[in-house]
């Protein structure tokens, strides 16, 4: 263990999960000794991003279930009389049926590598006492700033009125023509969000390059690929949560252009703002009065008790049924806007879910959703940098509280415990599910049941502009609640939008045509730990709290909400997650100040930093705290 490190903490924190990293910076941002630790050699536990050798590793890993925790032989003399042991897994036990398969050609030597290849450090480490998370190993190009016009659903605000554009704070509000005027004037160009960077569009009609494996392990990184699949709702807890704790100005997102449906047999795009509703072709202008009118109801359903209380009981399928909408229309709102089940879900849940989807329009682009460059990945580390290394064990550190990632518990501890599994598949393709004129998209796509029985299929679309794929392929992520293993679950789905035969096989002319082709592709079943009672847990002490992995949602507000909630049990007198100080309102003593000539001042001439801005460019979002002025 390191020379220096102390043998008293607070707080100790095994994994560096994303519940995990925002519990450990907030009780560094509250002033406690926290020692955050890791037995992998990376970041994120199942929340991890991968470049495509380190994903190829992983699976090597977990197909092979190699151990990964090291032991200390003298252990047990480290034990005091009055004090119980818990075990620790030595092996993750968190991921099965892990299945990969390639259909590019496979024309690679042995000697091909990764490009640039470095080998990650073990993550072991220290928080920061102020739990400011460091800059990113990746660094992104500076992005132009420009106040974007955006949709807005507020029910008080006419239909066909003008693109809502985003003002300080997190209110979105109308923009007048003189408004704009002066945001150019001030050298802010106001964007149409949900605009993408237009390819030529003769660039559909071509033939797409053919992708080797060899180029796909030469450039693998730059693939980030995500163990588990989400986006993040821009009205969403952890939104709130990165700018609350000003942790949001380590990481930069994209907006989620396009809502898929598959209707009919076809991937379409379903039209969810009012400028979408209105430029429709695909609906007829009396679907369009009906749409804009239910969707105007759900933002204000509440208020009308009388137009849903009877349908209660009923499911939310059979509820749109009643409201006088087209079967095309009932199919979009349930699986596109609510995105729930057409069995389980029950009215007044189906409104909620509209409502919030709705909610969520105008404060960054005209879909609900962000995702952040270079993979949800990035998330956890930026609420925690870990500064030392262990490199052996052997110290035995105190602390008042731990804090665990239910993977790292023993079959023993979690013997009464019922898990539920997440099926999973990442795909490597060469075109889009849905070819238009821009290219980069990021596209959301919710398929119905194939069978009966079987769960909707959520699908995640990236392109490179998101960082997390080589130029000219496409990151697809599939993801569902397992009723067998992922390949099972997944496969059907994935026959239905791309073509599975490899280059040397024949393909129909409609394949070819049609459907993009699969390059590269994994599926693997992951433990769904969220929602335990922690008393389900054998002999856990009081002392002990566990932090589950990713749930099968599409959001993370489980994961902030766990968070809050094991913070507030541990220090219930303590703010979560508060921001740092602004460096003007900290005050130093004299010999703390730096000695003239040193390049630093003490003067406040600093440049203020922007306030809470949607900002956009090139389809890049930045999301920047407040600050006030002066």
């Amino acid at each position: 263990m390191a020379d220096n490190l102390p043998s008293e903490f607070d707080v100790v924190v095994i994994g560096t999960g994303l519940p995990e990293s925002i519990i450990a910076a907030a009780c560094s941002r509250s002033g406690q000794r926290v020692l955050h630790v890791d037995s992998k050699n990376y970041y994120g536990g199942n929340w991890a991003s991968f470049s495509f050798s380190g994903l190829l590793s992983w699976i090597k890993e977990n197909q092979q279930k190699t151990d990964v925790i090291g032991e200390c032989e003298d252990w047990r003399k480290l034990i005091l009389e009055n004090e119980e042991i818990i075990s620790l897994n030595k092996t993750d036990k968190t991921i099965q049926h892990v299945e990969d398969f390639c259909f590019s050609n496979q024309d690679l030597s042995e000697d091909v590598e990764e490009a640039g290849a470095l080998s990650k450090l073990p993550v072991l480490g220290v928080s920061d006492a102020d739990g400011a998370a460091q800059e990113s190993e990746k660094e992104c190009a500076p992005v132009e700033r420009a106040l974007p016009g955006a949709e807005s659903w507020e029910p008080e605000k006419t239909a066909g009125s003008d693109p809502a554009s985003a003002t300080e704070g997190n209110n979105t509000e109308i923009t007048t023509e003189s408004e704009s005027s002066h945001n150019a004037a001030l050298g802010k160009s106001t964007l149409e969000m949900g605009k993408t960077e237009a390819a030529p569009s003769e660039i559909s009609a071509q033939e797409p390059k053919k992708i080797t494996y060899s180029q796909i392990v030469r450039e693998g990184r730059r693939f980030n690929i995500d163990l588990v699949s989400k986006l993040l709702y821009s009205r969403g807890l952890l939104i709130d949560l990165l700018i609350k704790s000003n942790v949001s100005r380590y990481a930069e997102f994209k907006n989620a252009t396009r809502i898929l449906a598959f209707w009919e047999g076809k991937v379409e795009q379903v039209p969810c703002s009012r400028a979408d509703v209105f430029n429709s072709r695909q609906l007829t202008m009396v679907e369009k009065r009906l749409l804009m009118k239910f969707l105007t109801f759900c933002l204000e359903y509440e208020r009308q008790p009388d137009e849903y209380q009877d349908y209660e009981s009923s499911t939310f399928a059979q509820f749109l049924k009643t409201q006088k909408l087209t079967p095309s229309l009932q199919h979009f709102i349930l699986h596109s806007i609510a995105m729930v089940s057409e069995t389980d879900c029950s009215t007044l849940e189906g409104l909620q879910a509209t409502k919030k989807f709705l909610h969520c329009f105008g404060r960054y682009g005209n879909t609900p959703f962000l995702f952040p460059l270079y993979g949800q990945g990035e998330i956890p580390q930026c609420f925690c940098r870990c500064k030392a290394i262990l490199d052996h064990f052997g110290q035995r550190i105190s602390a008042k509280y731990f804090v665990v990632e239910d993977g790292y518990l023993s079959e023993n501890t979690c013997k009464n415990v019922c898990y539920r599994q997440i099926s999973r598949a990442v795909l490597i393709t060469d075109q889009s599910i849905l070819k238009t004129d821009s290219e980069q998209q990021v596209s959301i796509l919710r398929m119905p049941p194939v069978d009966l029985g079987q769960p909707a299929v959520c699908v995640i679309e990236l392109c490179s502009s998101t960082m997390t794929c080589m130029k000219d392929t496409y990151l697809v992520h599939l993801t569902c609640p397992s009723t067998k293993t992922a390949r099972e679950d997944l496969e059907p789905v994935v026959q239905k939008l791309f073509n599975l035969n490899t280059e040397t096989e024949k393909e129909t002319e409609n394949e070819k045509l049609e459907k993009p082709r699969v390059l590269w592709a994994v599926y693997f079943n992951m433990r769904d730990s969220s929602g335990i009672d922690r008393n389900t847990y054998d002999g856990l002490p009081s002392n002990v709290y566990v932090c589950s992995g990713p749930d099968s949602a599409l959001g993370n507000d489980c994961a902030v909400k766990q968070a809050e909630t094991i913070f507030q049990e541990m220090f219930p007198t303590e703010e979560f997650c508060p921001p740092p100080p602004n460096p003007e309102d900290i005050i130093y003593d004299e010999d703390e100040l730096a000695p003239e000539g040193s390049g630093f001042s003490s003067s406040p001439e600093t440049k203020p930093e922007p306030l809470l801005e949607e900002c956009i460019s090139e389809g890049s979002t930045t999301v920047e705290q407040e600050h006030s002025e002066g």
